[in-house]
């Protein structure tokens, strides 16, 4: 029996902008209503308003903020020629988020040592930091 399954060299290279799509397509980025504004590699800017994600006491759920971060973290580590998945996050929460704003979460990547990527997400409600998440993404193609 032939294998079909390609190696990473054989693949098929995808644009920027189909890993965009995708990522901007996603059902969980649907469900939390989450949008790409800017993405190259490296770097990525997603927005999300806040209604439908505020926890008993009216502010912003910190599941909602960390999934914004993560997105963010995704999309900036997988806009390059490689694919990388987290192996470590972390996020403190600066402030609560009073929901009445868009939050904007802009990812950049601070190292790369050709194995491992790190990045730090900053999570705004307009001009204010409400989060600062940290990410390490490690190659895996």
């Amino acid at each position: 029996m032939t294998s079909t399954k390609k190696t990473p060299d054989e693949q098929p290279s995808v644009s920027v902008s189909d890993h965009i799509a995708a990522f901007e397509d996603s059902a969980f980025a649907r469900l939390l209503d989450m949008h790409i504004t800017e993405a190259r590699n490296g770097y990525a800017r997603v927005e999300m308003d806040c209604a439908g994600k505020l926890n008993p006491h009216g502010t912003a759920h910190g599941g909602a903020v960390f999934s914004l971060a993560d997105h963010a973290f995704g999309i900036a580590s997988n806009c390059g020629t490689n694919h990388y998945t987290a192996v470590s996050v972390h996020i403190q929460y600066l402030v609560p988020v009073k929901g009445k704003d868009r939050l904007a979460a802009v990812a950049e990547r601070v190292a790369a040592n050709g194995t491992c990527e790190t990045y730090r997400v900053m999570v705004y409600e307009g001009d204010r930091a409400v989060a600062v998440f940290d990410g390490v993404a490690f190659r895996v193609s």
